[in-house]
Protein backbone atom coordinates (compact mmCIF):
# COMPACT_ATOMS: atom_id res chain seq x y z
CA UNK A 1 0.00 0.00 0.00
CA UNK A 2 1.02 3.64 -1.03
CA UNK A 3 0.49 6.21 2.33
CA UNK A 4 1.46 9.96 1.40
CA UNK A 5 0.16 13.44 2.29
CA UNK A 6 -0.58 16.49 0.60
CA UNK A 7 -2.44 20.09 0.68
CA UNK A 8 -2.87 22.40 -2.19
CA UNK A 9 -3.29 19.71 -5.49
CA UNK A 10 -5.47 17.72 -6.83
CA UNK A 11 -6.00 14.24 -5.77
CA UNK A 12 -5.40 12.66 -9.97
CA UNK A 13 -2.43 14.69 -9.50
CA UNK A 14 -1.31 13.95 -6.62
CA UNK A 15 -1.55 9.82 -6.62
CA UNK A 16 0.12 9.97 -10.24
CA UNK A 17 2.96 11.75 -8.96
CA UNK A 18 3.43 9.69 -5.83
CA UNK A 19 2.92 6.26 -7.99
CA UNK A 20 4.72 7.67 -10.64
CA UNK A 21 2.41 6.65 -13.03
CA UNK A 22 -0.25 9.01 -15.71
CA UNK A 23 -2.69 11.01 -14.65
CA UNK A 24 -4.89 8.47 -16.62
CA UNK A 25 -4.31 5.68 -14.80
CA UNK A 26 -4.21 8.00 -11.06
CA UNK A 27 -8.08 8.58 -12.69
CA UNK A 28 -8.95 4.93 -13.30
CA UNK A 29 -8.28 3.93 -9.78
CA UNK A 30 -9.82 6.66 -8.35
CA UNK A 31 -12.63 5.95 -9.96
CA UNK A 32 -12.99 2.01 -8.75
CA UNK A 33 -12.74 3.31 -5.49
CA UNK A 34 -8.62 2.19 -5.03
CA UNK A 35 -7.47 5.83 -3.39
CA UNK A 36 -8.86 6.41 0.51
CA UNK A 37 -8.76 10.22 1.41
CA UNK A 38 -8.47 10.69 5.51
CA UNK A 39 -10.07 6.97 5.50
CA UNK A 40 -12.94 7.42 2.83
CA UNK A 41 -12.99 6.17 -0.28
CA UNK A 42 -12.81 9.45 -2.77
CA UNK A 43 -14.05 8.75 -6.46
CA UNK A 44 -13.50 12.69 -7.36
CA UNK A 45 -10.04 12.70 -9.01
CA UNK A 46 -10.70 16.62 -8.93
CA UNK A 47 -10.67 16.08 -5.00
CA UNK A 48 -8.35 18.96 -3.99
CA UNK A 49 -5.86 17.84 -0.89
CA UNK A 50 -5.86 19.75 2.16
CA UNK A 51 -3.33 18.08 4.08
CA UNK A 52 -4.81 14.43 4.35
CA UNK A 53 -3.46 11.35 4.66
CA UNK A 54 -4.21 9.35 1.33
CA UNK A 55 -4.08 5.83 0.68
CA UNK A 56 -3.48 3.65 -2.25
CA UNK A 57 -4.27 0.08 -2.77
CA UNK A 58 -3.35 -0.14 -6.71
CA UNK A 59 -3.92 -3.21 -8.30
CA UNK A 60 -1.91 -5.92 -9.35
CA UNK A 61 -0.30 -5.12 -12.89
CA UNK A 62 -1.68 -7.17 -15.74
CA UNK A 63 0.48 -9.56 -17.33
CA UNK A 64 1.86 -8.08 -20.82
CA UNK A 65 2.08 -11.44 -23.27
CA UNK A 66 4.61 -11.32 -25.96
CA UNK A 67 3.27 -13.04 -28.75
CA UNK A 68 5.00 -14.96 -30.90
CA UNK A 69 5.26 -13.61 -34.77
CA UNK A 70 6.72 -14.64 -38.36
CA UNK A 71 9.35 -12.27 -38.74
CA UNK A 72 12.14 -12.67 -41.21
CA UNK A 73 15.72 -13.36 -39.54
CA UNK A 74 18.87 -14.11 -41.51
CA UNK A 75 19.93 -16.85 -38.99
CA UNK A 76 23.85 -17.59 -39.32
CA UNK A 77 24.10 -20.45 -36.95
CA UNK A 78 21.39 -22.69 -35.02
CA UNK A 79 21.41 -25.83 -33.11
CA UNK A 80 19.44 -27.10 -30.20
CA UNK A 81 21.33 -25.16 -28.27
CA UNK A 82 21.87 -21.06 -29.35
CA UNK A 83 20.60 -19.54 -32.23
CA UNK A 84 22.75 -16.79 -33.82
CA UNK A 85 21.46 -14.06 -36.12
CA UNK A 86 22.40 -11.35 -38.02
CA UNK A 87 20.22 -8.36 -36.61
CA UNK A 88 18.83 -5.58 -39.13
CA UNK A 89 19.25 -2.18 -37.84
CA UNK A 90 15.93 -0.87 -36.70
CA UNK A 91 14.77 -4.00 -34.90
CA UNK A 92 14.57 -3.99 -31.04
CA UNK A 93 16.26 -6.98 -29.34
CA UNK A 94 13.84 -7.09 -26.59
CA UNK A 95 10.32 -5.68 -25.77
CA UNK A 96 10.57 -2.43 -24.36
CA UNK A 97 7.48 0.26 -22.63
CA UNK A 98 5.16 0.61 -25.26
CA UNK A 99 6.38 -1.83 -27.87
CA UNK A 100 5.53 -5.42 -27.78
CA UNK A 101 5.77 -6.67 -31.25
CA UNK A 102 8.27 -6.67 -33.90
CA UNK A 103 11.29 -7.34 -31.70
CA UNK A 104 14.24 -10.07 -32.22
CA UNK A 105 11.98 -12.21 -28.93
CA UNK A 106 9.02 -11.89 -31.20
CA UNK A 107 10.50 -13.16 -33.95
CA UNK A 108 12.54 -16.26 -32.02
CA UNK A 109 9.71 -17.22 -30.37
CA UNK A 110 7.59 -17.38 -33.75
CA UNK A 111 10.38 -18.96 -35.93
CA UNK A 112 11.07 -21.68 -33.37
CA UNK A 113 7.55 -22.50 -31.86
CA UNK A 114 7.87 -21.65 -28.55
CA UNK A 115 4.68 -20.12 -26.66
CA UNK A 116 3.46 -16.93 -25.74
CA UNK A 117 6.06 -15.29 -23.12
CA UNK A 118 4.31 -13.46 -20.28
CA UNK A 119 5.76 -10.43 -17.50
CA UNK A 120 4.47 -7.83 -15.44
CA UNK A 121 6.69 -5.42 -17.54
CA UNK A 122 7.49 -6.04 -21.43
CA UNK A 123 11.06 -4.91 -21.34
CA UNK A 124 11.49 -7.91 -18.33
CA UNK A 125 10.01 -10.55 -20.97
CA UNK A 126 13.25 -11.18 -22.40
CA UNK A 127 13.19 -15.76 -23.02
CA UNK A 128 16.96 -16.79 -24.14
CA UNK A 129 18.38 -12.66 -24.72
CA UNK A 130 22.00 -12.93 -22.70
CA UNK A 131 22.81 -10.02 -23.82
CA UNK A 132 21.65 -6.90 -26.78
CA UNK A 133 22.25 -4.89 -29.38
CA UNK A 134 20.36 -1.19 -29.73
CA UNK A 135 17.40 -0.85 -31.97
CA UNK A 136 19.87 0.93 -35.14
CA UNK A 137 22.83 -1.11 -34.16
CA UNK A 138 23.19 -4.09 -37.18
CA UNK A 139 25.07 -7.25 -36.54
CA UNK A 140 25.74 -10.49 -34.89
CA UNK A 141 23.97 -11.62 -31.67
CA UNK A 142 23.47 -15.00 -30.17
CA UNK A 143 20.24 -16.28 -28.46
CA UNK A 144 19.79 -19.09 -25.90
CA UNK A 145 17.22 -21.92 -26.46
CA UNK A 146 16.75 -22.96 -23.38
CA UNK A 147 17.65 -22.36 -19.70
CA UNK A 148 20.98 -24.00 -19.11
CA UNK A 149 21.83 -22.72 -22.55
CA UNK A 150 21.67 -19.20 -21.13
CA UNK A 151 22.92 -19.96 -17.61
CA UNK A 152 26.09 -20.95 -19.18
CA UNK A 153 26.45 -18.42 -22.53
CA UNK A 154 25.63 -15.73 -19.59
CA UNK A 155 28.58 -16.85 -17.48
CA UNK A 156 30.89 -16.93 -20.46
CA UNK A 157 29.94 -12.96 -21.19
CA UNK A 158 30.70 -12.44 -17.41
CA UNK A 159 33.84 -13.39 -17.58
CA UNK A 160 34.68 -12.21 -20.56
CA UNK A 161 35.36 -15.35 -22.86
CA UNK A 162 33.43 -13.75 -25.39
CA UNK A 163 35.39 -11.48 -28.17
CA UNK A 164 33.19 -8.99 -29.60
CA UNK A 165 34.14 -7.15 -32.65
CA UNK A 166 32.29 -3.84 -34.01
CA UNK A 167 33.00 -1.59 -37.12
CA UNK A 168 31.71 2.12 -36.37
CA UNK A 169 31.77 4.92 -39.20
CA UNK A 170 32.97 8.48 -36.92
CA UNK A 171 32.90 11.86 -37.40
CA UNK A 172 36.40 12.32 -36.15
CA UNK A 173 39.39 10.61 -35.97
CA UNK A 174 39.68 8.62 -32.11
CA UNK A 175 42.66 8.21 -30.31
CA UNK A 176 43.83 4.71 -30.72
CA UNK A 177 44.01 2.18 -28.32
CA UNK A 178 42.40 1.13 -24.93
CA UNK A 179 40.09 3.65 -23.41
CA UNK A 180 38.60 2.72 -19.73
CA UNK A 181 36.16 5.37 -19.00
CA UNK A 182 33.48 4.43 -16.29
CA UNK A 183 29.41 4.51 -17.89
CA UNK A 184 26.78 5.69 -15.71
CA UNK A 185 23.15 7.64 -16.71
CA UNK A 186 23.64 11.03 -17.75
CA UNK A 187 22.91 13.04 -14.78
CA UNK A 188 20.13 15.30 -17.05
CA UNK A 189 19.43 13.87 -19.73
CA UNK A 190 18.39 10.00 -18.57
CA UNK A 191 17.73 8.81 -21.66
CA UNK A 192 21.65 8.95 -22.41
CA UNK A 193 24.49 7.47 -20.99
CA UNK A 194 28.00 9.29 -20.11
CA UNK A 195 31.70 9.12 -18.86
CA UNK A 196 31.60 9.48 -15.29
CA UNK A 197 27.47 9.74 -14.88
CA UNK A 198 25.13 8.85 -11.64
CA UNK A 199 26.35 5.20 -10.39
CA UNK A 200 29.24 5.03 -13.67
CA UNK A 201 30.74 1.43 -14.03
CA UNK A 202 33.82 0.37 -15.48
CA UNK A 203 33.85 0.49 -19.12
CA UNK A 204 36.75 -0.45 -21.07
CA UNK A 205 37.20 -0.53 -25.17
CA UNK A 206 39.69 -1.08 -27.31
CA UNK A 207 39.86 1.21 -30.36
CA UNK A 208 42.05 0.88 -33.75
CA UNK A 209 41.56 3.59 -36.97
CA UNK A 210 41.73 0.86 -39.84
CA UNK A 211 41.33 3.77 -42.74
CA UNK A 212 40.67 7.84 -42.75
CA UNK A 213 38.42 10.02 -45.33
CA UNK A 214 39.15 13.56 -44.57
CA UNK A 215 37.56 14.43 -41.26
CA UNK A 216 35.90 10.76 -41.04
CA UNK A 217 37.21 7.25 -39.92
CA UNK A 218 36.39 3.96 -40.13
CA UNK A 219 36.96 2.15 -36.67
CA UNK A 220 37.59 -1.26 -35.25
CA UNK A 221 35.77 -1.36 -31.79
CA UNK A 222 36.56 -4.31 -29.41
CA UNK A 223 34.50 -3.87 -26.29
CA UNK A 224 36.01 -5.69 -22.83
CA UNK A 225 32.72 -4.73 -21.14
CA UNK A 226 29.05 -4.52 -22.20
CA UNK A 227 27.76 -1.43 -20.59
CA UNK A 228 24.82 0.24 -22.15
CA UNK A 229 25.70 2.69 -25.13
CA UNK A 230 29.53 1.42 -24.09
CA UNK A 231 30.61 2.28 -28.15
CA UNK A 232 29.22 5.27 -28.84
CA UNK A 233 29.66 6.98 -25.21
CA UNK A 234 33.54 6.50 -25.49
CA UNK A 235 33.58 7.55 -28.88
CA UNK A 236 31.76 10.95 -27.96
CA UNK A 237 34.21 10.62 -25.10
CA UNK A 238 37.02 10.60 -27.72
CA UNK A 239 35.59 13.33 -29.57
CA UNK A 240 34.77 11.43 -32.26
CA UNK A 241 31.17 10.65 -32.62
CA UNK A 242 29.36 8.09 -35.19
CA UNK A 243 28.50 8.91 -38.18
CA UNK A 244 24.49 9.43 -37.93
CA UNK A 245 24.48 9.12 -33.95
CA UNK A 246 21.51 11.52 -33.01
CA UNK A 247 21.96 11.00 -29.33
CA UNK A 248 25.81 11.72 -28.92
CA UNK A 249 26.35 13.41 -31.99
CA UNK A 250 24.27 14.48 -35.06
CA UNK A 251 21.74 12.99 -37.98
CA UNK A 252 23.89 12.17 -41.56
CA UNK A 253 22.34 12.94 -44.60
CA UNK A 254 25.04 9.51 -45.48
CA UNK A 255 23.34 7.33 -43.56
CA UNK A 256 19.39 6.76 -41.82
CA UNK A 257 21.04 5.26 -38.62
CA UNK A 258 24.35 5.46 -36.34
CA UNK A 259 26.77 3.73 -38.41
CA UNK A 260 27.28 1.00 -35.84
CA UNK A 261 27.76 -2.87 -37.02
CA UNK A 262 28.49 -5.92 -34.61
CA UNK A 263 30.47 -7.14 -37.21
CA UNK A 264 32.59 -10.20 -35.43
CA UNK A 265 31.65 -12.89 -32.32
CA UNK A 266 33.50 -15.75 -30.96
CA UNK A 267 32.09 -17.51 -27.79
CA UNK A 268 32.25 -21.11 -26.13
CA UNK A 269 29.68 -23.58 -27.13
CA UNK A 270 27.44 -23.45 -23.78
CA UNK A 271 27.30 -27.62 -24.26
CA UNK A 272 30.99 -28.49 -25.64
CA UNK A 273 32.95 -25.90 -25.15
CA UNK A 274 34.07 -25.80 -28.37
CA UNK A 275 34.79 -21.91 -29.95
CA UNK A 276 32.28 -20.90 -32.32
CA UNK A 277 33.54 -17.75 -34.83
CA UNK A 278 30.64 -15.82 -36.53
CA UNK A 279 31.15 -12.44 -38.63
CA UNK A 280 27.83 -10.92 -40.26
CA UNK A 281 28.46 -8.99 -43.29
CA UNK A 282 28.52 -5.17 -43.49
CA UNK A 283 25.20 -4.13 -44.20
CA UNK A 284 25.02 -2.03 -47.45
CA UNK A 285 24.05 1.39 -45.71
CA UNK A 286 27.19 1.43 -44.05
CA UNK A 287 29.27 0.68 -47.09
CA UNK A 288 27.77 3.46 -49.65
CA UNK A 289 28.34 5.85 -46.41
CA UNK A 290 31.95 5.18 -46.02
CA UNK A 291 32.04 5.09 -50.20
CA UNK A 292 29.89 8.46 -50.35
CA UNK A 293 32.18 9.90 -47.48
CA UNK A 294 35.16 9.21 -50.25
CA UNK A 295 36.43 5.96 -48.06
CA UNK A 296 37.76 2.97 -49.93
CA UNK A 297 37.18 -0.31 -49.63
CA UNK A 298 35.18 -0.98 -46.06
CA UNK A 299 35.34 -4.92 -46.61
CA UNK A 300 38.70 -4.98 -47.60
CA UNK A 301 39.74 -2.82 -44.77
CA UNK A 302 38.38 -5.13 -42.11
CA UNK A 303 40.14 -7.92 -43.88
CA UNK A 304 43.70 -6.19 -43.22
CA UNK A 305 42.56 -5.15 -39.65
Amino acid sequence: MLRFSAEGVRLDQAVAQEAQTSRAKAQEWIAAGLVRVGGKPITKAGYKLKGETVELEPPPPEPTTIEPEEVELEVLYEDADLVVVNKPAGMITHPAPGVVSGTLVNAILGRYGLRAAEGEKPELVRPGIVHRLDKDTSGVIVVARHEAAHRRLAEAFRGRSVFKRYVAITVGVPKEGVLIAPIGRHPVDRTRMSVGGIAARYAETDFAVLQTAGVFALVDARPHTGRTHQIRVHLKHLHAPILGDEVYGKPSPHIARHALHAYELRLPHPRTGKLLEFQAPIPGDMAQAWEALGGGDLEAALSAG
